[in-house]
């Protein structure tokens, strides 16, 4: 292990960074990147955008919700993100009457903004490397069990120790390179967060499912919010009598533009990446994983589509679920076709084939890395079937049929016997409850549920138990007719019931209910799926580890950069066009020309402009957000590296202003989460000048912009 230590400082010295590729680590931009960033452009010192004892860059940065980034842009707490980021609490807010999803919200003035409930935004105060704490007696040589089990205990000492240091922060260690190396994050939580203003879907969202991952882009993807504190400053729960967050630290504005070759950096929280991932990774993300995946979501959405398209209010409720899922379903389209496409297994293989040469001639075999590749070989092979079954009971039934979503929370109840004991707060429950039924239509779902059965049945090897024991002994296999009596008969497809069994429980109440019962039926096998993998799970965590770490040796002047695991990370770049194939050269960037020439009357869900942006452009009305040609631009290029977790990042330029919000990736590099493609891998950013046209021009809420600070 003390090898290992000393791999890791080594990496931590690197001074030549690799082309483009890289989420880097903020405590090492001093030992690893700033000379490079420098060459390429930035004017900031590493203190200058992290410190560990001043405010910095890092300060203005935020964990938006559950899976977005945010940045603070004013004195004041306000904050951008993205349109889609911001999509599930634009939802909540909206009703068919206040239809801001259709419409758009904007508020005229602090007292107009809207509370979010359940919002919440997350500063990072302090990162620590604790490797030396997390992995110091762990033995060379030990087995995966005692790796596991000794860092397991150190982290939990590590944690606690944080939390009486930083007393109401949030505590949180890290594995990186494979559980090689560790960082702690103390994170302080916010969590009275305001609607401020949302563009319209036909702006914010403007192309859809169509133009997702695609470039050209033109869509205006941003939203904004103001972050509320208690009188200290400090976290509070919502109350009218909050004031909006005093940042010491915010993102200017440059509305200088972009140009070809302009220095271009993005903070933000990345949300997973795999570029370590194996030959043997890949060949089952290929055949069984993204299938899976594709299909099963495919064959829901084309069934919440229908619906929502025919009511006004299932649109509203299932807008956002829709996105979530489609936006993962088209990202495994193009990855699989990307890694196809551009050759990803071969280069894997090379690599693979040039470790195992270096680690039997190198190193010794008690050391671990003779056998790492065979060790996730083995271990991927005994788990794929039971990895396919378990994603058939996460994506098709746990995910997909939402009547299990209220259900499984009454299993463990039943199994004690109780249930207002289990809950500290019941009437936290019932408003979560609320806000979850709010967003429910048991006729779509019973639809969902009776497609997502049957080709459960149709690809599963092994079945959960209610199909033999009810739907064939009950209902001669008929599963449209269990889905029906599913439906017709179980408490929890009813709010009004749910909130009265809370009032008065009793176990015997829903002992009989039938949810519960395939509830029950499906978690019994998923658990017991996952029981029986757990072997496998820590060869292949041994195998990966080892790997990881061989690599690094193997290659010590290399700049590794590890995994995204959602924590805050810097990627720099350039602004760039890029060619997708022979004969074609793309742009690096959009104008709202492109707007109106995507403008489709057919197909009025994704390519829908409002009035007001015509008559906007018929007269030119682009005011100080036009570019020197005098047109208005509304997306940009650079190839940053990023992935999902990134969307909200604020993208800035050499002076750390910000010039724009990274939303998406684009097709032809989809594969770009196993393996950076720098020829073609490309953030689409929407540029701030059209963020703040839409606030100022479109939507006439300029007085945000009296509380912006431009460069």
């Amino acid at each position: 292990m003390k090898k290992t230590l000393l791999l890791l400082a080594a990496v931590g010295m690197t001074l030549s960074a690799a082309a483009d590729e890289g989420m880097w680590l903020l405590p090492y931009l001093q030992k690893m990147n700033i000379k490079n960033m420098k060459e390429r452009g930035c004017k900031l010192s590493a203190e200058e955008i992290y410190s560990v004892n001043n405010s910095s860059l890092k300060d203005a940065i935020v964990i938006f919700g559950g899976g977005c980034t945010g940045e603070i842009v004013s004195p004041e707490g306000l904050l951008f993100t993205n349109h889609h980021c911001g999509y599930g609490s634009i939802q909540a807010l909206s009703s068919v009457e206040h239809d801001y999803l259709k419409n758009g919200f904007w508020a005229m003035s602090q007292a107009e903004e809207l509370p979010a409930p359940g919002l919440e935004v997350r500063f990072i105060r302090k990162i620590a490397d604790v490797t030396a704490d997390v992995l110091g007696n762990v033995p060379s040589i030990a087995s995966q069990e005692e790796y596991q089990r000794i860092t397991r205990e150190n982290i939990l000492n590590i944690e606690s120790n944080l939390r009486d240091e930083n007393p109401d922060m949030e505590i949180e260690v890290k594995s990186f390179f494979g559980g090689n190396q560790f960082f702690a994050f103390v994170m302080e939580v916010y969590k009275d967060v305001r609607l401020v203003g949302a563009p319209p879907s036909s702006i914010g969202k403007f192309g859809g499912d169509t133009d997702n991952w695609m470039w050209p882009r033109h869509t205006g993807d941003f939203s904004i919010f103001r972050v509320y504190a208690g009188p200290d400053n400090r976290p509070a729960e919502y109350s009218p009598e909050n004031r909006p967050y005093k940042a010491e630290k915010f993102l200017k504005i440059s509305l200088d533009g972009v140009r070809e070759g302009d220095f271009a950096m993005i903070m933000g929280f990345p949300g997973s990446t795999e570029r370590y991932a194996t030959s043997y990774e890949i060949d089952n993300l290929l055949k069984v994983e993204n299938p899976q995946r594709i299909f099963i979501r495919g064959e829901r959405q084309a069934i919440l589509w229908e619906d929502m398209i025919a009511s006004d209010a299932i649109r509203i409720q299932y807008a956002s679920k829709y996105a979530s899922s489609s936006n993962y379903w088209k990202n495994s389209i193009g990855m699989s076709r990307g890694i196809e496409k551009l050759g990803v297994k071969a280069r894997k293989e090379a690599q693979e084939a040039s470790f195992q040469a270096w680690a039997e001639k190198n190193t010794l075999p008690e050391e671990g890395y003779v056998d790492a590749l065979e060790k996730i070989r083995k271990s991927v092979e005994e788990m794929s079937e039971s990895g396919a079954a378990r994603q058939y009971l996460g994506e098709a039934f746990l995910a997909a049929v939402e009547l299990l979503k209220p259900t499984r929370s009454f299993v463990g109840s039943m199994r004690t016997m109780k249930l207002k004991e289990e809950i500290d707060n019941v009437d936290e429950v019932r408003s979560e409850l609320a806000d979850w039924y709010k967003d429910y239509s048991p006729s779509t779902d019973r639809k969902v549920a009776k497609r997502m059965l049957a080709i459960a049945r149709e690809n599963m090897k092994s079945l959960p138990s209610f199909y033999t024991e009810i739907i064939d002994k009950k209902f001669d296999g008929d599963i449209d007719a269990y889905v029906d009596y599913l439906y017709d008969h179980s408490i929890f497809v009813s709010e009004e019931k749910v909130m009265a069994l809370l009032d008065d429980y009793s176990p015997k109440k829903i002992a009989g209910d039938p949810a519960l019962k395939l509830a029950e039926s499906i978690m019994t096998q998923y658990g017991e799926l996952s029981a029986g993998r757990r072997e496998s799970m820590e060869l292949f965590n041994e195998g990966h580890r080892k790997y990881i770490a061989g690599l690094m040796l193997q290659n010590p002047r290399k700049a590794w950069a590890p995994d995204a695991n959602f924590t805050i990370r810097l990627t720099y770049g350039r602004v760039l066009p890029y060619s997708p194939a022979d004969g074609i050269e793309y742009n690096y960037y959009t104008t709202l020309k492109g707007v109106m020439e995507k403008e489709d009357p057919e197909n009025p869900q994704e390519f829908f402009v409002p009035e007001r942006l015509k008559e906007l452009y018929a007269a030119r009305d682009f005011g100080r957000y036009a570019n020197e040609k005098g047109e208005l631009p509304v997306a940009f290029l650079a190839d940053c590296d990023i992935t999902g977790g990134n969307s909200g990042s604020p993208v800035m330029n050499d002076r750390g202003a910000l010039i724009g919000l990274a939303f998406d990736g684009n097709w032809e590099a989809m594969s770009g989460d196993i393996a950076f493609e720098p020829d073609l891998q490309r953030t689409i950013a929407v540029d701030i000048r059209y963020v703040l046209f839409v606030v100022d021009k479109f939507a006439g809420a300029g007085w945000l912009l009296d509380e912006l600070q431009f460069e």
